[in-house]
């Protein structure tokens, strides 16, 4: 006999007895909704909570599509129309066999339609309906009602505005209202960017927050040529050109009490210009060290690294991996009135004060070596350099932590040890590269758990395994994830914290940069002196229960 949804909540402890009896109550005093409906619409539990009981209860397989990636070949299975008025989004193909979480797993007729329309066996499971609802658009976009439904509500809130300027009266007004509404939005969702993708029939825009594209705003394809017109000329580009990339910047004033920044890159494409605005929050820089996410050891041995009077500390790690704001953070914890500290960045992000900034200009001439020499001139004891790009830069930097300067740079490498062999491909010298680098640091960012609905759970044993651990291991671990909120979105995450990778150059590891090893040589030299590598960090935030393992085995390869 199956159990009731209220009785498997009451279990998972997703919700209490009283506020089951209340939902049932409410039932027998007319309500027509489900008591699931009823639960979540009251605050006592999450649509997830509702989803995972049901799976329970038909014996089905639990989806969180939040943290699940379905493949764009799969979702494509079931046309959109499909998929929205059946709320269903096929998740996983194995074989013959086609996995689709569903609202309502027991719509026998719809799993009857995909049985029929995909000639594949149709393998039922769960998941919430804002989850699948929001995967249906972010494989299909927005459905045509719905942008004519929000463009309309958009229009009828202009026409209600009783003071208008010339300048902002129709059309025009509806621009500059949907651009400064899609920045608001941005900021106010915590995201880091704002993308504005021209697509075959519609202009697509996504936010990254937490480092994960979201589909927000939509807009249909009339509005693409205003919309990209307006964000060009905010930022100061030539509205005329369209066959070159261009860049620019935006202040936005938000309320009386608050303006951001945005960098601003156009890139042309098939459909149209895609722009790209990197939101800049001066109040994101508040950061210490101790907020980085660095382990107490590794903050302990960064500390005493960045007190050095010379040498070179590289942070490397791809796009987006947090490294500016790491080297800000250390730049904050040196900016003492007895030191000089002067950068070169293309372009200066955020501006600090008392540090020397300098903006590279190559139009003029002004780029990384050029000003790196004038720099020496000002005799300086820090020097941050933006990012090494080539031998020149490179070389410039390295003389100057060889003559008495404390350098921090940047270098696109996946880890710390590929930086060695980096520098020596770009053709600087093995021995100076052995005798000036003091430290390379390798990071990442991983979603934290929601410190709203964070609870314990027991991962699976594939899960422990890809993980790289052994049950002994794990036997007083306290795992956490998120249940899903109003304050994290549904998501289970909120924030990002870095997980590192810290290599301090010893004898043996100088050696092995002068003999030119490769960094297979150079990486196990480094772990077998104790250096801790990205996965281990983040194995280590994960039995904390700071995140998730599946956001360790996301962002970390287990391949130590």
């Amino acid at each position: 006999m199956r159990k009731f949804i209220g009785e498997i909540l009451i279990e998972m402890e997703a919700c209490t007895d009283g506020q089951v009896k209340e939902a049932l109550k409410r039932q027998m005093d007319g309500d027509k909704r489900l008591l699931g409906e009823i639960l979540v619409a009251s605050e006592f539990c999450s649509p997830e909570d509702v989803a995972r009981a049901l799976a329970e209860q038909v014996g089905a397989r639990f989806y969180d599509l939040e943290s699940t990636e379905v493949p764009a070949q799969v979702s494509q299975l079931v046309p959109a129309d499909t998929a929205r008025q059946r709320k269903l989004i096929p998740v996983a193909l194995n074989g013959k066999t086609l996995t689709v979480a569903m609202a309502n797993p027991l719509d026998l007729e719809a799993v009857d339609t995909l049985r029929f329309t995909t000639s594949l066996s149709i393998e039922v499971a769960v998941a919430s309906e804002r989850q699948i609802l929001a995967a249906i658009e972010k494989a299909h976009g927005l459905s045509d009602e719905k942008i004519d439904q929000m463009m309309g509500q958009f229009t009828q809130e202009l026409n209600v505005r009783t003071q208008e300027t010339d300048e902002e009266k129709g059309d025009d007004a509806l621009i500059i209202k949907f651009v400064q509404q899609i920045i608001t939005n941005a900021y106010n969702n915590r995201a880091s960017d704002i993308h504005v993708e021209p697509m075959l029939d519609h202009l697509r825009i996504r936010y990254r927050i937490d480092g994960v594209c979201f589909v927000m705003d939509p807009a249909p394809k009339r509005l693409q040529g205003p919309v990209l017109q307006r964000i060009k000329i905010m930022a100061g580009m030539q509205i005329e050109e369209k066959r070159r990339p261009q860049g620019g910047r935006i202040k936005v004033r938000l309320s009386e009490d608050k303006t951001i920044d945005l960098r601003v890159s156009s890139l042309p494409s098939v459909y149209g210009e895609s722009i790209v605005m990197r939101i800049l929050d001066s109040s994101s820089l508040k950061l210490s060290l101790e907020d980085m996410g660095f382990d107490s050891s590794d903050l302990k041995i960064y500390q005493q690294l960045i007190k050095r009077p010379n040498g070179i500390i590289l942070v490397t790690g791809p796009t987006g991996s947090g490294k500016t704001t790491t080297l800000y953070a250390t730049l904050n914890a040196l900016n003492t009135i007895d030191r000089k500290i002067i950068t070169a960045e293309d372009p200066v992000e955020y501006h600090l004060g008392g540090i020397n900034q300098c903006q590279i200009q190559h139009k003029i001439g002004l780029d990384f070596p050029r000003i790196l020499r004038a720099m020496l001139r000002q005799a300086p004891n820090v020097i941050l350099v933006g990012e090494i790009r080539d031998a020149e830069t490179a070389q410039i930097a390295i003389q100057a932590s060889l003559t008495g300067h404390l350098v921090f740079s940047t270098l696109h490498t996946n880890d710390a040890p590929s930086a060695i062999t980096r520098l020596i491909d770009m053709g600087v010298q093995p021995f100076l590269v052995a005798t000036s680098i003091q430290a390379v640091v390798a990071q990442r960012l991983i979603r934290t758990n929601c410190p709203k609905c964070a609870e314990p759970f027991e991962p699976d044993q594939a899960t422990i395994s890809g993980l790289g651990l052994r049950p002994s291991q794990v036997a007083d671990a306290t795992f956490r994830r998120g249940r899903g909120c109003d304050h994290c979105k549904g998501s289970g995450y909120r924030g990002r914290k870095g997980i590192f990778e810290m290599m301090v150059m010893n004898r043996h590891l100088r050696e092995l940069a002068f003999n030119k090893a490769s960094s297979s040589e150079v990486r196990k030299a480094a772990m077998g002196a104790g250096m801790v590598s990205l996965a281990q960090d983040g194995v280590r935030k994960a039995l904390q229960g700071v995140t998730t393992p599946d956001e360790v085995i996301r962002m970390a390869r287990m391949d130590d």
